[in-house]
Parts: structure tokens; C-alpha cells; sequence
């Protein structure tokens, strides 16, 4: 019985991913922290049902400067205007667990892999994994630049579909309702059938270099790499 509610999410950080290999359990530097995070909960018929955004704060010297000339979310800004992250996760965890619905992200990877860290680190259970997901990004149509078909940014698909930009970028709570925006119309046009919907490979937490399995690690190694070019692509481009 597919979920009767989508939760559609994003995530402002303090950086990008040094390698996606690496478990969560790993030296804190080697994932970033989330500064803000937003979601909001739908019926499957389009209804809102609920919505949230908040900021956390972040340890001293966490916020890299790439990050912060991005979002502008400074380290005083988050600690005047942001919570504990223990605390804005527990209100996340809390929707994760009553509504069980599908995770909809746009390049969900990142917001999947920093909250897990951070549910990590502030000693919650991560229900991501088992949470039914979908990636908006892979779905979404890819306009041919001459030499590939590239991903879209989600500023760019927002303003092919509906002819108008985006009021306010990298906000974690205006990309959440874009991202729900966008997704609705993609499947209102016929681009999301339910086997797309249901069609992705879900993501899983790392588990880091197993012992003799070096070749597996070095594809993980170019794999994290090639993701860090098209992040760097979507955000910083």
C-alpha cells in the first residue's frame, strides 16, 4: 500500500561532504552540520497538511566560508535566531514517525546523509532508511546543453514549469515548497507515474572501508567525487 503522505524536505549546511563513504559515526568534521532545515507534510491528493522551518545552531568554526557566501547563514546569525539540533530533530523525527510518509528531496542525498548525521549525533533513531524515498532531481526532465543531458537545478525547473522564478535561493523552507511546487506539476503533466514514483533504489546509511574490500572502497571514493562535482554544480555553479 503505497504511503498516504509525502514529506517533502531540504536542508542548508555548513558545507559540502568531504567523501559520502565515510559512516556517520565518523570524526565530526568529516560530515556537515545541517543550519537549517524545512519540510512539508502533503496528503498524496495535494492537500498541506502541515509545515515547518527552523534553524539550528552549529558549532564554532564549523560554517565554511563556500557555504556561507551561498545561504548568508552566518554562525551569529544561527546562534541568536537558530535551536539546539537535538531539539529542531526531535520535532523532525516526530513527523517522520507519525505521518511514515514518502521523503521527496530535490537531490535528496545531501539532506538524507546530513540528517542522518546529525540524528546521530544527537543520539536520535533514524527512520530515513526505511522511509520510502524519491529524488525529485533524477525525475525531473533533463534539457540537452549539446555535449549531455544534465540535471537541472531546481531554480531552473521551477521557472520552466511555471514561467516564474523562485522569489527567494537557497532557503531551505522556500526550496521545500518549491520542491512539492514542482512535483505536483511534474505529475499533474504525466512525468511521475507511479513506477517512477516506486521506481528509485533507496538510499542507505555508509558503512565505511570494509576490511579487504579496497576495490569497492575506491569505486565508493570515485563515486563521492563525482557527486562532490555536481553538488558543487547545483549549488555553487
Amino acid at each position: 500500500m503505497p504511503p498516504e503522505y509525502l514529506l517533502f524536505l531540504d536542508t542548508e549546511t555548513t558545507g559540502l561532504p568531504g567523501r559520502w563513504d565515510l559512516p556517520y559515526e565518523a570524526p565530526k568534521a568529516a560530515w556537515p552540520y545541517v543550519a537549517q532545515v524545512a519540510w512539508q507534510v502533503y496528503t498524496s491528493g495535494g492537500q498541506l497538511v502541515k509545515e515547518a522551518s527552523h534553524y539550528l545552531r552549529i558549532p564554532a568554526g564549523s560554517m565554511q566560508a563556500s557555504a556561507l557566501a551561498v545561504h548568508g547563514l552566518s554562525e551569529a546569525f544561527l546562534q541568536e535566531h537558530g535551536h539546539e539540533s537535538a531539539q529542531v530533530l526531535q520535532l523532525l523525527l516526530s513527523d517522520l514517525q507519525r505521518f511514515r510518509p514518502r521523503v521527496v528531496g530535490y537531490f535528496l542525498q545531501l539532506d538524507f546523509h546530513v540528517l542522518g548525521a546529525g540524528l546521530h549525533r544527537a543520539g536520535l533513531p533514524n527512520p530515513l532508511p526505511e522511509l520510502p524515498q524519491f529524488c525529485l532531481m533524477r525525475a525531473a526532465p533533463r534539457p540537452d546543453d549539446g555535449t549531455h543531458r544534465r540535471y537541472q537545478r531546481l531554480a531552473e525547473l521551477h521557472e520552466t514549469l511555471f514561467r516564474e522564478p523562485m522569489p527567494v535561493l537557497h532557503d531551505a523552507r522556500q526550496d521545500a515548497v518549491a520542491t512539492a511546487r514542482c512535483f505536483f506539476e511534474l505529475r499533474r503533466r504525466g512525468h511521475i507515474p507511479p513506477e517512477t514514483l516506486t521506481g528509485q533504489l533507496p538510499l542507505q546509511k555508509p558503512v565505511g572501508r570494509p576490511h579487504g574490500a579496497g576495490g569497492r572502497w575506491l569505486l565508493a571514493v570515485v563515486a563521492g567525487a563525482l557527486l562532490l562535482l555536481l553538488l558543487g554544480w547545483l549549488f555553487y555553479g
